[in-house]
């Protein structure tokens, strides 16, 4: 009985621990049981429960739900580190080209200086070819290449651009040719006429230069193709600006170191001093916006480089004119700054002295504990007062015209000539128009008119005919030799 109660009680056990298997394994069990079998569970004793699989529905929704969670987290930290990467960038890139700019400030000062101490011929040649780069960066902007037709009935495939650059490139040979001509003539009057092979280029100079513009001027008219009409005159009237603007103003620039380097030196350092002056004061005080073509000007950085400039001007020129090098009018290119220079100077650079007012002598006497009577000057810096002002309240507006032509073009800059600095017309507009001021404001106000050797002898050649020029050789030694002086 024992036995049989016991295998009974056996086999119980046996049925109710594999039906408690099943369904764990099948994960059915009720909420009860789980509630019951916590009760019942005791510290030394343990029950063995197989591993819950999740079904591929279940796990494909919690890895959804895990990637949604994930992706905002993600895609903050994209953001948070895609601003200091992009103001690295900006940040490295600024300090290269603030490296590069000032490297090459350095460069072109260092080769300005080392130019103007070699000779006026190097300076010369500077111009020309600042000039030359700079017709180039603003004729490049006017081009026919791309251009479609005016008209349909115009086969544009295979054909080449109907304005080559011959024709533009021949015009500024041409205006060259004139215009350097024209100051050679002028400024070496001593030598030209007096070169037998050079005379009948000098006296026959201005019909040739036409002759070679009359020349270009009918190969443009035929180089018009029907179709590009529009554009082949829009650039013909193009070219003969940038000529009138460029060319023109370099001319004038040229004579102004043919007149002494000093009227080319001072005022372009003034140009420059005033645009650093300005730059210095409007990032330190600057709020106030000047032009709407450029930005970044203000009237604070204005009205600081005006009254920097005016001070400068009167030191720097004051410094300049004491070297004849600077203030004498050219007569032989081969003279450096090593060159012992000579001659009269213009008046504008001799020293007077002016008696001061007797009451104010008295208070300038007592203030400085020593007599001051007279205050010594110089008219030529009454003549840099003139030049500062218009270095600094109208050379600007040659930026302002530049600024305003690149944003018609929607450029940043001309061209890439010098680096960190753009091209070599975002340097030269405001000189431009201070070259040109100078020239006339000189040729005007101080230059002296008086009769030279040259001048003469241009007379001679020109106006007198061979029996006439012997003639004067005869009466002219007969002169000599009544003074006195014998002639070989």
């Amino acid at each position: 009985m024992n036995r049989s109660s016991g295998a009974n009680a056996n086999a119980s056990f046996v049925s109710k621990s594999a039906f408690e298997f099943l369904a764990v394994d099948d994960g059915e069990e009720s909420e009860e049981d789980q509630i019951e079998d916590s009760a019942q569970s005791q510290p030394e004793r343990s029950v063995w429960h197989a591993p819950v699989v999740p079904s591929s529905f279940e796990r494909a929704s919690e890895v959804s739900e895990e990637k949604r969670r994930e992706q905002p987290r993600s895609i903050d930290v994209e953001q948070a580190i895609k601003p200091t990467t992009t103001q690295d960038a900006e940040r490295t890139k600024k300090r290269q080209n603030l490296l590069t700019r000032t490297l090459w400030t350095f460069i072109m000062i260092g080769g300005f200086i080392g130019l103007l101490l070699m000779g006026h011929v190097y300076m010369i040649i500077l111009v020309m070819l600042c000039q030359t780069l700079v017709y180039r960066e603003v004729t490049a902007l006017f081009s026919l290449k791309g251009a479609a037709p005016e008209s349909s009935d115009v086969e544009t495939k295979g054909k080449k651009d109907p304005w080559s650059k011959t024709l533009n490139w021949y015009f500024f040979a041409v205006t060259n040719y004139f215009l350097y001509g024209e100051s050679i003539i002028y400024y070496f009057k001593h030598v030209v006429f007096a070169d037998g092979q050079l005379l009948p280029f000098a006296t026959n100079h201005r019909i040739i230069s036409f002759t070679l513009y009359t020349i270009g001027f009918m190969g443009f008219v035929m180089s018009l193709k029907r179709g590009y009409l529009k554009q082949q005159f829009g650039l013909f009237c193009w070219v003969h600006m940038s000529l009138l603007l460029i060319v023109v103003s370099s001319h004038f620039i040229v004579n102004n170191i043919l007149e002494g380097l000093i009227w080319f030196w001072v005022p372009a350092s003034l140009v420059i001093c005033n645009d650093v002056f300005a730059y210095v004061w409007g990032i330190t005080l600057g709020r106030t916006p000047l032009i709407k073509l450029s930005p970044k000007k203000t009237v604070e950085g204005f009205i600081g480089a005006f009254w920097s400039t005016l001070i400068f001007s009167v030191a720097w020129g004051t410094y300049f004119m004491r070297f004849n090098y600077m203030i004498c009018p050219v007569h032989d290119l081969g003279v450096s700054a090593w060159s012992k220079v000579a001659c009269t100077p213009n008046p504008v650079f001799v020293w007077h002295e002016w008696v001061i007012w007797a009451p104010l002598r008295v208070f300038l006497s007592q203030l400085l504990g020593r007599p001051v009577t007279v205050i010594p000057y110089v008219p030529y810096q009454f003549h840099l007062l003139v030049f500062a002002i218009f270095a600094s309240l109208v050379a600007p507006f040659g930026g302002f015209f530049a600024s305003g032509f690149k944003r018609a073009f929607n450029i940043k800059d001309f061209g890439h000539s010098i680096p960190g600095h753009g091209g070599m017309t975002d340097r030269m507009d405001c000189q431009f128009l201070m070259g040109v001021f100078t020239y006339v404001y000189y040729s005007s106000l101080i230059r002296e008119h008086h009769v030279t050797v040259g001048s003469i002898l241009q007379m001679i050649v020109s106006g007198l005919t061979l029996e006439e020029q012997l003639e004067l050789m005869k009466d002219l030694r007969r002169y000599m030799q009544g003074r006195g002086i014998t002639t070989v």
